[in-house]
Parts: structure tokens; C-alpha cells; sequence
């Protein structure tokens, strides 16, 4: 896969009730997810940003922007410089309108 599919660039939410081992699962942040004491999740933009939003003070999201590339095949490192988390490698397993769903590799020194 040299090319993204188009549905990867837009804001997903985790849906952790359906992630499993080893893969975790994503849903657009319109969706209708069940009530949860926060709830983090990314984005992708075409322009090569990430943005994570972590679950943050009083369930809150918080906002770590950062920026993402495409290494090899389905694999992206992601990078978020202005924070103390290391690069690391994600590996899109299925990304369509939606869900996404990714491996994350052992992190990079």
C-alpha cells in the first residue's frame, strides 16, 4: 500500500470496548459510542499532522500535536516532539469510513 486510504484523515475517537490483543480499534468521533469516563483519540491530517487528544485532568481530552509519515507499506511513525512520549510505529491492520484499526510497534529509541 503506497498510498493512505482517504478515510484515515479525519478525527477518530478510541473505542476500547472493542479493541483486541494486540489491535486497537478507532471510530469516527461522531459516532455513537456508550458512556465512558473519557475517552481519548487522534488525527490525521493530509499535511503530515498528528494530533493525539490523551484523556486528560477530569476526564477531559488534552491536545499534543505532533506530526506522523508514512515509512513503509501500511506502517507510520508518529512523532511527538513537544512531549516526553517517543516516536513510535503504527501499523494500520483496516482503516474505511468506519473503523480504524492499528498495531502499535515497540517504541523507537
Amino acid at each position: 500500500m503506497d498510498e493512505l486510504p482517504a478515510d484515515l484523515f479525519q478525527r477518530w475517537m478510541h473505542s476500547f470496548e472493542e479493541d483486541s490483543e494486540g489491535v486497537t480499534v478507532y471510530r469516527p468521533a461522531d459516532y455513537p459510542f456508550p458512556p465512558a469516563r473519557g475517552r481519548g483519540g487522534m488525527e490525521f491530517a493530509s499535511d503530515g499532522t498528528f494530533i493525539e487528544r490523551p484523556v486528560g485532568r477530569g476526564d477531559a481530552q488534552d491536545t499534543v500535536v505532533g506530526r506522523w509519515e508514512l515509512t513503509e507499506g501500511r506502517r507510520l511513525t508518529v512523532a511527538l516532539p513537544e512531549s516526553a512520549r517517543p516516536e513510535r510505529e503504527l501499523e494500520i491492520v483496516h482503516c474505511d469510513e468506519h473503523v480504524l484499526k492499528l498495531r502499535r510497534s515497540p517504541h523507537r529509541t
